[in-house]
């Protein structure tokens, strides 16, 4: 696909809610991509004046206007009608509000994270099972019948969550023809769990290594992340989730189900932002992560789980393994010191950036050859050639929304939907020029190589691909 290519048309009105380091990058691929689209037929509502300039550069109405649970119907209704698309990129606003709203109006949605209204993520009033990403998104996918058949509301497509879901299908394909095994692409829920099952994936890493680096060290009482570190910090101070496999054996001591809903995932007692696990990149080799919250680690456990009646008889562990840039670590370490306050200022990096890449991909272990990873290989250089206002983690995101909008409008009344019920090869070939390098490379690593200083009470040699293996203790 060339960078210039009209994917299809779109003449009605759009509404980018936030306009953060995701929405300006979004925006000129929107503009470039979408045939019909003008200036004058977006619009912006954000909560804060960062951007405005950009949007400007664009002629792009902007609005400062932080949207709260008693006044975003009127700020919105008269922006929105019948087949506009309402593209939510912001923090703190209630995402089922958003959906719902949509869905009464008649106008497409889409976001990269389900949201509650400010405070939701550390409400003390709420059990940690409550203010999870699981509660999230149950509470989300509660409203599909009422709304089935209507505007298409694409819930989580971004990068992870989104994209990854998608990397995982093309990486079964990839590893079955390349274990001579012969399948026909899998067309329904049933058939891609039966046909992880049968390649005996255990675990699912969502696998990710950013070594961008900038010129501007980092300050101390200063937060710095390449992508929203309101984002980061919100979903950095929920408990640790991870969808829960049928081979894991050693419950966690400090893990908890939830008392409701579809049961394919656990939680931690303990923040996200404080729980590292072992994992492994191709360029970066074995790393710790940080066992950040994201509904994919749900939404693709629950999508795969295979069924024998009422019982469960297949479903992988699926997590997300998040080394952030170094500036970014030493800013979670320091949260974490003052009892997770966020601190004073905030820098995301952007123009200072002078090298590195986002490694981004998933890490399917337990089959036939051992662990293998796909996913995109994305350099700043490549990134600022490719996109402005972007750099290597925006651009992995922002091509992906674009995906995400571009199905929508060909699939427009689907009603809400998770990424891993979208068609994975249509957002692969839409994202896939703006992703750098997209490989797969198999090792043989595993948690337990180079065991080091692991004690034997902490891991199971019997079988690698434990959780407790994992974790980091």
């Amino acid at each position: 696909m060339a960078l210039d290519t009209k994917l299809c048309t779109f003449t009605g009105r759009m509404v980018i809610v936030g306009f953060g380091s995701i929405g300006q990058g979004v925006l000129p691929l929107l503009l470039r991509h979408l045939d019909g689209l003008t200036s004058d037929r977006i619009t912006i509502v954000t909560a804060e004046e960062r951007g405005r300039e950009e949007a400007e550069d664009y002629g792009v109405a902007f609005h400062n206007n932080p949207l709260n649970n008693d006044n975003f119907f009127q700020i919105l209704k008269p922006l929105l009608d019948k087949g506009d698309f309402l593209v939510n990129l912001s923090v703190d606003v209630s995402s089922i509000a958003l959906v719902e709203f949509c869905q009464r109006v008649g106008a497409h949605y889409i976001d990269t994270c389900i949201e509650p209204w400010a405070g939701g993520y550390t409400d003390p009033d709420l059990t940690p099972s409550l203010r999870s990403n699981y509660a999230l998104r149950e509470a989300a996918l509660s409203r599909r019948a009422e709304f089935a058949g209507g505007p298409t509301a694409l819930l989580t497509h971004g990068a992870n969550p989104g994209l990854v879901s998608h990397f995982v299908k093309q990486a079964l394909l990839n590893i079955a023809a390349d274990t001579g095994l012969t399948v026909e692409v899998p067309t329904t829920r049933d058939g891609w769990g039966a046909l992880a099952a049968t390649l005996g994936v255990k675990t699912i890493h969502i696998a990710e290594r950013d070594t961008q680096v900038s010129n501007q060290p980092k300050q101390v009482g200063e937060f710095v992340n390449t992508w929203s570190i309101d984002g980061f910090v919100g979903e950095g101070c929920q408990p640790a989730e991870l969808g829960w496999g049928t081979h894991e054996k050693h419950f966690p001591a400090d893990g908890r189900r939830h008392e409701f809903g579809c049961d394919a995932a656990i939680y931690l007692m303990r923040p996200g932002a404080s729980t590292k696990v072992r994992t492994w990149t191709p360029l970066e080799g074995p790393f710790h992560g940080f066992l950040i919250t994201h509904s994919e680690a749900i939404s693709i456990a629950d999508y795969f789980t295979v069924r024998d009646g009422d019982a469960v008889r297949y479903r992988p562990t699926v997590h997300y393994a998040y080394h952030p840039c170094d500036d970014a670590v030493t800013s979670v370490h320091e949260l974490a010191g003052k009892n997770w306050a966020s601190q004073a200022t905030q820098r995301l990096m952007m123009h200072e950036i002078v090298g590195g890449m986002d490694e981004l991909g998933v890490l399917l272990m337990g089959h036939e050859k051992g662990a293998y990873w796909y996913g995109s290989r994305l350099t700043i250089e490549e990134a600022r050639a490719l996109a402005p206002y972007n750099n290597a983690t925006s651009l992995q995101v922002t091509s992906t929304v674009l995906g995400g909008i571009i199905w929508a409008l060909e699939n427009p009344n689907r009603g809400i939907v998770e990424p891993d019920e979208v068609d994975f090869r249509r957002v692969l070939e839409i994202a896939a020029p703006y992703l750098g390098e997209v490989v797969g490379a198999y090792g043989d690593w595993t948690p337990l190589q180079d065991r080091g200083l692991l004690f034997p009470e902490d891991i199971d040699e019997s079988d690698p691909w434990q959780f407790k293996n994992f974790r980091v203790v």
